[in-house]
């Protein structure tokens, strides 16, 4: 039978320890945190390695993207002093859907968790009609009681008929097994499993954006996703199988320069904006297959930005599409955040700003303690949003009740009859 949400993260107190793991088809990084007397999570740990076996956030080698979880997770834990046993996942890929779905339930009176359940649960099969996808999350958006709309706690009020929206963000069944398959080659169980721009979100906007409406953009090695927030909620999720590794494979093709070579002229001289010192301006291009010694170019500046820039606009318009494509252009709000680590390029903010018509920031970690400067980047926005998830779940009420997994055998099922009917 088909399940809703990832499994339940369990209740948190003080002290609990919290891991979370955002695998990224550049790189994968593992933060171990416990909580504090605020119950905010305090990073204890960290690890990190260089990605392997993926491509645009979808299992590639099994193998590979194993080995490169298990170092992360080790180097993290050999720093915390722990020995974990469970983490909170990302997910991420083409392959993500979102859906808004209106539910209509006749009331027999006052409107109860069971009643708010029974909806949710109605919601849920329109996902749970193919096997092809796995539901990830299933937000509750709107209440409505008759015709009271704007409600955002209808438990307790009496009326002849519940609506609910509820956005549902669903990914391909096989590239979640896959994804489950390397965490558990390591020996560990996932707990939860979370839309990389929803973690996003939860760990780089303000109480403002959240609610006035902001769009996250968070532009990893393979993927840009994109998260639409408003009234406090997710109301679009989508991913672009681009990222900073096409900008970086570009360069390396266009100049005929080793791969690493072309990640550091993009870190260090890249930008997505001409200037007119750039054709000024020369840089060193090693040249495939020379020694360290050997005979290297030298190409204006204005040549690499040439390759970047054009790349970017593509992932910009792309993003402008789906937004438009999606009908939330408007509702998105006038406020873009940008997280990832291929958001870091120089002159991505002005271009970003230009091309969406919006205001742009960059997004950093907040809510979350120790991390070090190194850390402290945009780079980690989805790692410490997944840190946050667990206690995001159990301050809201209406995700607690709505992501309760659904009954998976005939004794679950037996279980959940009697306590509905008798």
């Amino acid at each position: 039978m088909f399940l809703s949400a990832a499994h339940k993260p369990k209740h948190r107190t003080r002290g609990s320890i919290i891991t979370a793991l955002d695998i990224g088809s550049h790189k994968i990084c593992c933060l171990i945190a416990r909580l504090d007397d605020q119950m905010k999570p305090q990073v204890i740990g960290i690890g990190h390695h260089l990605s392997q076996g993926l491509r645009s956030g979808v299992v590639i080698d099994v193998d590979a993207a194993a080995s490169a979880i298990g170092q992360a997770v080790h180097a993290a834990e050999q720093m915390a002093g722990e020995t974990i046993e469970d983490v909170i996942i990302n997910v991420s890929g083409n392959h993500l859907q979102s859906l808004i779905h209106q539910t209509t339930l006749p009331l027999s009176g006052e409107v109860t968790e069971k009643e708010i359940a029974k909806a949710l649960q109605l919601s849920r099969s329109e996902i749970g009609k193919s096997e092809q996808h796995k539901l990830i999350h299933a937000i509750p958006m709107h209440f409505a009681v008759d015709d009271q709309h704007g409600i955002k706690d209808p438990r307790g009020l009496y009326g002849d008929q519940l609506n609910i929206s509820v956005h549902l963000i669903a990914a391909a069944t096989n590239s979640v097994k896959n994804l489950m398959a390397c965490v558990q080659r390591k020996h560990l169980e996932v707990e939860g499993m979370v839309a990389a721009p929803f973690a996003a979100g939860l760990s780089a906007l303000v109480d403002d954006e959240l609610e006035l409406g902001a769009t996250i953009l968070d532009m990893g090695g393979g993927t840009t996703n994109i998260g639409v927030f408003q009234n406090g909620h997710m109301v679009f999720a989508d991913c672009i199988p681009i990222g900073g590794q096409h900008i970086t494979m570009d360069i390396a093709r266009g100049l005929t320069t080793p791969v690493a070579q072309a990640e550091r002229m993009k870190t260090l001289y890249g930008s997505t904006i001409a200037t007119a010192s750039d054709d000024r301006e020369l840089i060193d291009v090693p040249q495939v297959g020379e020694d360290e010694d050997g005979a290297s170019n030298h190409v204006p500046r204005s040549l690499l930005v040439g390759i970047i820039q054009p790349r970017v606009e593509e992932i910009l318009e792309l993003v402008r599409e789906r937004l438009e494509n999606s009908g939330h252009h408007q509702s998105a709000g006038r406020r873009v955040i940008l997280t990832g680590g291929a958001s870091q390029l120089q002159g991505l903010r002005d271009l970003t700003q230009a091309m969406l018509d919006k205001q742009v920031r960059h997004g950093r970690p907040m809510r979350v303690n120790g991390l070090a400067e190194s850390t402290a980047g945009p780079a980690f926005a989805v790692a410490a949003g997944l840190l946050l998830y667990p206690l995001q779940h159990f301050s809201n009420p209406d995700i607690a009740v709505m992501e309760t997994v659904a009954p998976t055998n005939i004794f679950q099922q037996m279980r959940q009859w009697l306590k509905e009917n008798l």
